[in-house]
This record gives structure tokens, sequence and C-alpha cells, in this order.
């Protein structure tokens, strides 16, 4: 069968600066053959944008039919950038059973932040025998609420033993809001309430976006004349259909690096592999062990909050191409420090809006001495005005005065607190700033030539001026501090990578790297007592700037880098080569002598035989796994049961405690006919 006859499948991947696809046939050996790939800038404003472009010119570039598409499957980092870079839509937590003492458990009062949260009685015990349901306060609340969030998240106590309470809330909410809800059984099983309402409050602030991403893509499909089913990765690396998605955007966190281990191993054939994705916003590091990603059972951890998301364990850094560019303060000898927060590099923007930037960055160099906020202009988002619901007097004003061109920060600000107002508006994802980043400094050394230069070059001269703890300025020319930041980004990387070894080796990754003889034998430090680390695997380095930054980590790593020829699509490769994989669980316990009770699903059912109970939930959860598949786009699911038994030995005799019993299904992804 040749590369034309066979079906064409199309990936995407949208990122936090580039949107990538790439077309593929499974025929042209053992591999498949990759048809064409393309890249086109992310388009925040209207994501639609960025994919038409990318798969236009992936189109144009193989020369083929879009009706020859048979499967369309898009991994994205946006949820996880949004975790990492704390951005989001304003949601409101519902807490059922709770206490407000709860919110301090598991990170919960940081991650809620100033969104609003309410307490309501209710809830049930470990065996979900139901307390008495009070919503009185939360039906008072809805009007309000209604008019200022963009979705709620509910949450009570032992949901995932009886979720009837969430139930209840979820339909109060929708009659009167008609907003998205998102309840905390719907997205995990495991006990643990504070931990699940976290997960719960994330995905509800991620539903608008991963919402708008999915829209944006179908629309551009069907305008296209491509009637392919649409996938979306999961974290964990499998598919499911963009309906399954929509409503669980939180299980996307680290899509797009599950979707380029998938990637990886396919490219290179490595079975063990420290891999090692650098994109813009982030680098996203994992193990590769024979030749699967290991998950992580504890849940994903992604912007320092530990969720419920059972994805790849993969740890993810702030730290990109177009990283935050600071300086270490008060040092005589400075150093560089990257991210974690992403910034629009000044080579970016001034390619978008020109002048606008350029005349504002020519006046601060004119000045005679360097101001704090030089090489700084911020500029609105372009996301609907409805998410900027809920702000402050004071960030009202402010996003006011900022508009679609970009406005010097020295002009805007006229106060330190201001800026504290600016960085919370970020991190709404209303604004974006424009500042010097790495990806500047690889314009200026004439290593990147996809946007303008000659404003990265003048970033990179007020960066320069900029004082040490002497007063002297801290390099001699653009140049000299562009190499400096290209040096300091491999070296973090090297360290982000060791990191990751030594915490899945059991140790504390982040102290251990920072510790002085790590430290000393990364540097290659001469000394009387010579030291040196290395890995032992090789590094497999993806992403479209991995050829730059990674061209001398093999010596800080002590290992191999092997950086893929098709790197800079590794993602948008992986999420069309996996398999549709969901699972459904079950909770038997005997909540008094002789009673088996079942939970599973949204159901709780009583039984005289624990026989009988085992043999129910092990049909339920059959049955869940199925629908789920189908519902996730596969229609030739295989399903694997698992059941897994407490029991206890008293005088002889054995006494059932609980038995929790998995079905997993997995499958091939249907294609169009």
């Amino acid at each position: 069968m040749t590369a034309k006859s066979s079906p064409l499948f199309l990936g995407i991947d949208t990122g936090g600066t580039y949107t990538d696809a790439v077309l593929w046939s499974e025929a042209g050996g053992a591999n498949g053959k990759v048809l064409a790939k393309a890249k086109a800038l992310t388009t925040r404003h209207d994501l639609a944008v960025g994919i038409s472009s990318a798969v236009d010119a992936v189109l144009q570039k193989a020369a083929t039919d879009p009706a020859a598409i048979k499967l369309v499957s898009m991994s994205t980092t946006l949820a996880t950038n949004a975790l990492v870079e704390g951005q989001g839509g304003r949601v409101a937590l519902v807490m059922i059973g709770f206490a407000e003492g709860d919110l301090a458990r598991d990170g919960l009062k940081t991650a809620l932040g100033t969104d609003p949260v309410v307490f309501c009685p209710g809830g049930h015990d470990v065996h979900g025998n139901a307390a008495k349901l009070d919503l009185s306060g939360l039906e008072a609340a809805l009007p309000e609420l209604g008019a200022s969030v963009s979705g709620f998240a509910v949450c009570a106590y032992f949901a995932t033993r009886n979720p009837a309470h969430e139930l209840s809330a979820r339909n109060l909410i929708r009659d009167i809001t008609g907003l998205p809800v998102t309840a905390s059984h719907e997205l995990s099983a495991k006990l643990g309430g504070p931990r699940r309402a976290l997960t719960t409050l994330l995905n509800a602030r991620l539903i608008s976006m991963i919402d708008r991403l999915v829209a944006a893509t179908e629309g551009f499909l069907a305008a296209r004349g491509i009637a392919a089913p649409l996938m979306v990765v999961r974290g964990d690396g499998a598919l499911v259909s963009a309906a399954f998605a929509r409503q669980r955007p939180i299980e996307t966190i680290l899509s797009g690096p599950a979707a380029s281990l998938v990637g990886a191993r396919h490219m290179t054939g490595l079975d063990n592999a420290v891999v090692s994705d650098i994109g813009g916003t982030t680098t996203d590091v994992a193990v590769l062990e024979r030749g699967r990603p290991r998950l992580d059972p504890e849940g994903a951890t992604v912007g320092g909050f530990r969720t419920m998301v059972e994805a790849v364990a993969m740890r993810t850094f702030g730290l990109g191409g177009d990283s935050e560019v600071a300086l270490e303060d008060g040092a005589l000898n400075p150093k560089i420090l990257l991210g974690p927060r992403r910034l629009v590099p000044l080579a970016l923007a001034g390619m978008m809006h020109g002048e606008a930037v350029t005349v504002e960055l020519e006046r601060q160099l004119r000045a005679p001495n360097p101001g704090r906020m030089d090489g700084r202009l911020a500029v609105r988002t372009g996301v609907p005005e409805r998410l900027a619901a809920g702000l402050t007097g004071a960030e009202a004003k402010l996003y006011e005065l900022i508009g679609s061109t970009p406005l010097a920060v020295d002009r805007l600000l006229t106060s330190n607190a201001q800026n504290a107002t600016l960085n919370r508006l970020m991190s709404r994802g209303l604004v974006h700033v424009a500042g010097f980043t790495p990806s500047d400094a690889a314009h200026v050394l004439g290593k990147q030539a996809n946007w303008d230069a000659a404003t990265a070059r003048l970033g990179a001269e007020l960066f320069a001026r900029k004082r040490d703890g002497r007063g002297q300025a801290i390099a001699a020319s653009p140049e000299a501090i562009s190499e400096r930041v290209l040096i300091a980004l491999t070296r973090l990387s090297a360290e982000v990578i060791l990191e990751t070894a030594f915490a899945e080796d059991g140790l504390d990754g982040a102290a251990t790297v920072a510790h002085a003889p790590v430290q000393r034998a990364v540097d290659a430090h001469p000394g009387i007592a010579r030291l040196s680390v290395a890995l032992d695997r090789p590094v497999i380095g993806l992403g479209a700037s991995a050829p730059l930054h990674y061209a001398g980590l093999a010596e800080l790593v002590g290992n191999d880098c092997v950086v893929p020829q098709d790197t800079d699509v590794a993602n948008a490769l992986g999420a069309v080569v996996g398999q549709v994989r969901v699972s459904a669980e079950a909770r038997v316990s005997q909540p008094t002598e002789g009673l088996f009770r079942v939970a599973s699903g949204e159901s709780v059912r009583d039984f005289k035989d624990e026989a009988a109970a085992i043999a129910a939930a092990e049909t339920d959860v059959r049955a869940i796994a199925a629908g789920r598949a189908k519902d996730a786009g596969t229609d030739s699911a295989e399903i694997e049961i698992a059941s897994e038994f407490r029991v206890s030995t008293v005088e002889g005799q054995r006494m059932f405690i609980e038995a929790h019993v998995v079905a997993v299904a997995s499958g091939r992804p249907r294609i169009a006919v």
C-alpha cells in the first residue's frame, strides 16, 4: 500500500509560542512516514488563526486533498502553561461538608487565591451514608456569583463513595446560572477531599481555555472540508475525543509533554532515555523506561500544585526560549536568572507591532541612566471581555489603559503598587508583557532568524546597561549579554535534567543539584578533589530550539544528547501514533457485617453477599469503561479488569474490609470512512 492510498493522519500541537502541524501516513516503513510539517505562531486571542496557518502550510507542502485525512489528533501545552503561569478563568469553589480550615491543606488556599468559595453543610461518610444537605446559602449566592465567574467547581465530603450531594449542587448551579460546573467525583475516585477539590478547581478554570481551543480547531477543520474525528492527547499519553476533553480539561495537563514522549520513542527507537522537551514557556523532563513513560501514581504536579490527575511522571520547569530574563538582586557579580514567567520576546513584538515597540526602546536607550522598567511593554491578549469579570477597581483602571498596541511599562505605571496590579492582570491571562528573552539573545547572535533581530538587539542593549553591585554595566555589548543568557539556559537545562534524574532515584532532586559538590561536578571545576556526574542513559532533546540550546548539553550531563530529525514537531507526531485508553473504578465496602456496598459511577447499591457485590462491581466498571471508551473515540476497545482486596484474619476467619475494582479499556481511535 502506498502513502497516497493509505489513510492520512493530521497531528496538531498548540503550544505557548508555536502551533505545530504534521501530516503522517502509516505507510513508509515500520514507523510510518512524515509527509510534511510546519509551524506557525500560536495566536492566543484567536487560536484558529495559528492552527489554520500551520495546517494550511502542511496541506500545501504535501499537495494533498484535505478529504484524504481520516483522523486529526491534537496535543497542547495550553493547560500546563496556564497552571505554571497561574492563569485561568475566575471560578467559584463550592465545598460541601468541609470546614474553612480544610482550605489550608494540599495548597488549596494558595490555588484559590481571591476566587470566591461557598461552604455548605452536607457530605457523606466513608461508607456513603449522608449527612443533612443544606444548599440554601449556595442558592442565595448564585445570582451574584453567576455574573462574576466563568464556572464552578463542586467538591463534597467523601463524594467518591456517594456523589449525590455533588449532583444536587451541580444541578442547582446549572439551573440558575447556566455556567459550566465540574464535580469532583467526575475527575477522580481517590480519597483526599482537599486535593480532589484542588483538582476540580483547576479543571473549572481551564474549561473556557480548552473549549476555545477545541472550537477553533473544529471550526477550522469544517471550513477546510476535513470530516475526520478530532482527538486530544491526555496527560498520560492516551487519546480521547475532543468532546471528552472539553468536559475534563484538567486531564490535558502535560498533554504536550506526554505526546512528546510518544513521539520521542517513535522517532529514536530508544527504550531507556531521559526526554527533555524545551518550548517557549516550559521545559518538560521525564524518564523513558523500557519503551514506556512512567505514570505518576500520586498525580501530576504542575505549577507547584499536586493534582489527582494520572499523567506521565513529568517534571515541568518554567524554563524556555521565551523565559523572562532577570538579574540577581544586590550581588557584586549578579547571576542571570531565567523564568518561570513567559514574556513575549521583543523580537516577536517588533515583528508584530513595528515602530510602536522600537520607538519606545530607542527612547529608553537615549536616557543617560538605565531604568528599572526598561525594555518592557504591555499589551492586551485579546481574550473575550467576559473573562475580565471580577477585576478590582485598580485592576480595571489599569486594564483600561492597556490596549492592543504595546505600551511601555515605564509610561504605564506610576507606582510600585501598580506593578503588582500588572502582574495580576498577567496571571489572569488578560495582558502580555514583552521583554528580553533567550529567543531575543539568539536573534542577536544570528542563531535564530524568524522574528525581528533589530528589535531584539535594542532589548539586549538595554539589558546590558543594567548595573552590578559595583555600579558597573553588566555587559560590554549586546552580543556579550546574549552569549551569557544562552550559556545560562543550557546550564539550567542540565540542572533540571539532573534534578529529575536524582528525584527518580529517590533523592530530593532540587536540593541535590544545588549541593556544592554537584555544582562543582557539572562545572568540571578543577581542584584537588575531582568530581564528575553522569546519567546512565542518553538524553533525547525535543523542541524547535533543542538543536541550539542543547548543543553543549552532553558534557554537562555526562552522556549523549540525541536530537531527532523531526524534533521540532515531536508533540504533533506523538499525537497521531497513540491509543485511546480510559478507566473506570468501583469500591466495595462493608459498612456493617453482612452488608456489602458497591459504589460505582454515580450509583450506590447494597448486597448481602460478597461474591454478588464483586460481580456487580465488575459488571459496572466494564460497562462504564466501555461507555467511556466509546465517548473517548474508539469502537474497538479491549477491556481488562483487575481487583484488589483488603482483608484481615480474626481468630482464623477471613474478614472482608474493602475491594477496589478497576477496568481499563484501550483501542485505536476510530477514523473517518
